[in-house]
C-alpha cells in the first residue's frame, strides 16, 4: 500500500494489501498507491464439505471459523509449492524467488527459485538475502513489543518524551502522538510523508525534523500510510533503549531468534555474498538498474533477510511471542501489535469485509472466517515481499522476490492460502494483484510519454530563470545556465536535472528513482510577477502535498 509503501512503497506500498481484489480502483500519490479500495467480482468461492459439518463449538464465536481446518489440505498445499513457484517465474519473468512455510511450529518448506541476478548463473536458495521493504514494519513492531514487555516504554508513550526535538505542524498533536499512533498510521501525517525528501538524499534526522512543515489531517481520525511516521516512533524506542535502531533490532530480536542473515543496515546487506540484486521494470523487462538504499527509513523499509531467517520470526509471531519453548517477546505486548487498531480499507459495500491495521501488521478476515495477519512490501527499484499468517491454524507463508512489484509474491501467498483452506485456488490472484499494484511501475508526471506541443511558445532568456530558490520543506534549489541550457539542482548533495523547454516558462526533466519509475518526467513551471520577473518555480513531482513551490532567494 504509500506501501512503500515504502511498499516505500513502502514501501512502497507497501500498503494495506488485502486478499480479495479482482477489479480495483486506486489513487496514485508520488508513484505509490495511497489507498487500496477493491471491488471484488462475484462471490468468494467457499468449498464446503459434501455433508453439513457443525462449527467448532468448543471455541468462542469470535474465534470460530466457518471452514474447518483440514490438515490434509495443508499438506497438499505444501507439496504444490514448488510447482506453484516455478510456474510463477514462468508467468511473470521475475528473476528470482524464495519461499518458506511454517506450520505447527515447524519449517515445512524453505526453497529458492530462479537466479539472484538476471543473466547470471548464481541461484536463489533459502539462505539468499533479500531486501524486504515494508515487511520491515511488522518486524519493527516486534522489536518494539520486546521493549514494551521489558518495561522500557509503552505503546502509549508519547514520542516527544524520548525525541524532544520531534515536531508536527500542530503543537498539541506533537505532545500527544504516541509510539502506537505512528505504528498504526493514525497521526494525521499525509500519505507517505517524507518519502520525497529521502529521494533527494536527506538523512533520517533531517527528514523527521522537516515533517513539521506538512499539513495534518485530524488526529487519530483516519489512516494514512507513512514510512517516516513509523520511523519516528522507532527512533523514540531506540532512544529510550540507549542505542540506535539497527543495534537495538539485532540485540532485541535478531540474535535471540537466531537470525544471522538479518540486518537493519544496508551495508550489511551489501556485504552478503549470497544476496539478491534488485530489478526494476523497464519496457516490460526486469533490469538491475539501481540498488535501493533504505537506511533513512530503516525501521519501515530497511530490513534484509532470508526466508530461512524470516521463518523463525513467523514461528515466534504464531507462537504468541515464543520460539519453541523460549520466550522472546511478551505475549500481551505482541497482542497489541497484532490486533486491529485502525480501519485501513473501509467497506465499499454492506457485505464487504473491511481491512484493519494494528501496530505494523495488516489484520484481516479470510473468506473462511479466520483472522489473517499479513503485510506486503515493495521497492520499485527491485523488491517484492509478502507474508500471511493464520494464527488459528498455526500456519504461515512468506515469499520474497528481487523484482519490482507486479503482484507476484502476493499472488503466490494467496494461492497457497486458498489451497490450504479450501483445497482449490478460488480466483486469478495474479491478475487481481497485478491490476492493484500496476500503478507502482507506471511512469509519473503529466507529460510522461508525450511529445512537446507543436504550438509551444519558446522559453525566455536563460538569465530570467537562473538563480537560487528556497523552500522550507525541501531546502534550496539552484537553476544554472550553461552552454546547453538550464540545469536544476535539488537536495543536500545536489542532484542535477537537465531542463528541456516544454512551453514558454514551463520546462521538463526526466526523473528516475524509487518514486519515479522509468519513463517518468516532471514539469518545472517558472512563475513571473506583475513586472515579468521570475520570482518562483514549482516542481510537479514534489507538489503532491502542495510543498513543491520554491521562492527566489537571491535578491
Amino acid at each position: 500500500m504509500p506501501a512503500s509503501t515504502g511498499c516505500q512503497a513502502g514501501e512502497k506500498h507497501e500498503e494495506t494489501i488485502r486478499r480479495e481484489p479482482a477489479l480495483v480502483t486506486v489513487k496514485r500519490q508520488r508513484g505509490r498507491l495511497s489507498a487500496l479500495f477493491v471491488l471484488a467480482v462475484g462471490a468468494t468461492l467457499l468449498l464446503l464439505p459434501a455433508s453439513p459439518q457443525a462449527l467448532d463449538a468448543s471455541r468462542p464465536p469470535p474465534q470460530t471459523a466457518s471452514e474447518p481446518l483440514r490438515p490434509a489440505r495443508i499438506e497438499a498445499a505444501i507439496r504444490q509449492l514448488g510447482e506453484l513457484s516455478r510456474g510463477l517465474l514462468a508467468e511473470t519473468g521475475i528473476p528470482g524467488l524464495a519461499v518458506a512455510v511454517v506450520w505447527r511450529d515447524e519449517v515445512r518448506f524453505a526453497r529458492g527459485f530462479g537466479v539472484r541476478r538476471a543473466g547470471a548463473a548464481a541461484a536463489v536458495d533459502a539462505d539468499t538475502v533479500f531486501q524486504i521493504a515494508s515487511l520491515s514494519k511488522p518486524v519493527a513492531a516486534t522489536v518494539v513489543a520486546r521493549q514494551v514487555g521489558r518495561g522500557v516504554l509503552g505503546w502509549d508513550t508519547p514520542v516527544v518524551r524520548h525525541l524532544p526535538w520531534f515536531e508536527l505542524a500542530d503543537p498539541w498533536v506533537t505532545r500527544q502522538v504516541t509510539v502506537g499512533d505512528l505504528f498504526a498510521h493514525r497521526s494525521g501525517l499525509p500519505d507517505h510523508a517524507g518519502d520525497d525528501l529521502e529521494d533527494f538524499g536527506f538523512g533520517r534526522r533531517e527528514i523527521l525534523e522537516r515533517l513539521r512543515h506538512l499539513p495534518l489531517a485530524p488526529f487519530r481520525a483516519g489512516y494514512a500510510y507513512t514510512n517516516f511516521g513509523l520511523t519516528a516512533a522507532a527512533e523514540a524506542v531506540a532512544a529510550a533503549s540507549g542505542t540506535d535502531w539497527a543495534s537495538l533490532s539485532e540485540e532485541a530480536l535478531y540474535a535471540p531468534l537466531g537470525m544471522p542473515a538479518t540486518s537493519s543496515r544496508h551495508a550489511d546487506f551489501l556485504s552478503r555474498d549470497n544476496r539478491a540484486v534488485g530489478h526494476t521494470l523497464v519496457d516490460g523487462r526486469f533490469e538491475p538498474r539501481a540498488q535501493r538504499q533504505p537506511d533513512a527509513q530503516s525501521p519501515a523499509g530497511g530490513v534484509s533477510t532470508s526466508v530461512r531467517d524470516f521463518a523463525r520470526w513467523m514461528r515466534m509471531v504464531l507462537g504468541q511471542g515464543r520460539l519453541g519453548e523460549a520466550p522472546i517477546v511478551d505475549e500481551q505486548a505482541l497482542l497489541q501489535a497484532t490486533t486491529a487498531k485502525m480501519v485501513s480499507s473501509p467497506s465499499y459495500a454492506a457485505d464487504a469485509r473491511p481491512g484493519f491495521y494494528g501496530y505494523g501488521f495488516n489484520v484481516g478476515v479470510e473468506p473462511s472466517g479466520r483472522i489473517a495477519l499479513s503485510h506486503s512490501g515493495a521497492f520499485n527499484l527491485g523488491a517484492g515481499a509478502s507474508f500471511v499468517l493464520l494464527p488459528s491454524a498455526e500456519l504461515g507463508i512468506v515469499a520474497f522476490s528481487n523484482a519490482a512489484p507486479i503482484g507476484a509474491v502476493e499472488a503466490l501467498t494467496a494461492r497457497f492460502m486458498d489451497l490450504a483452506q479450501f483445497g482449490e485456488i478460488t480466483r486469478d490472484w495474479l491478475a487481481g494483484y497485478g491490476q492493484l499494484l500496476g500503478g507502482l511501475t507506471r511512469p509519473v508526471g503529466a507529460t510522461a510519454g508525450l511529445e512537446r506541443p507543436p504550438e509551444a511558445a519558446p522559453p525566455g532568456p536563460a538569465d530570467d530563470y537562473a538563480g537560487r530558490f528556497s523552500n522550507a520543506y525541501f531546502g534550496g534549489a539552484t537553476v544554472e545556465a550553461d552552454a546547453d541550457g538550464l540545469v536544476l539542482r535539488l537536495g543536500p548533495e545536489p542532484q542535477a536535472h537537465r531542463l528541456e523547454p516544454w512551453d514558454g516558462d514551463r520546462f521538463v526533466y526526466t526523473a528516475f528513482g524509487e518514486n519515479a519509475p522509468a519513463g517518468s518526467r516532471s514539469l518545472v513551471t517558472f512563475e513571473r510577477d506583475g513586472e515579468g520577473r521570475v520570482g518562483a518555480l514549482r516542481v510537479e513531482l514534489l507538489d503532491e502535498a502542495g510543498q513543491g513551490r520554491f521562492r527566489r532567494a537571491d535578491d
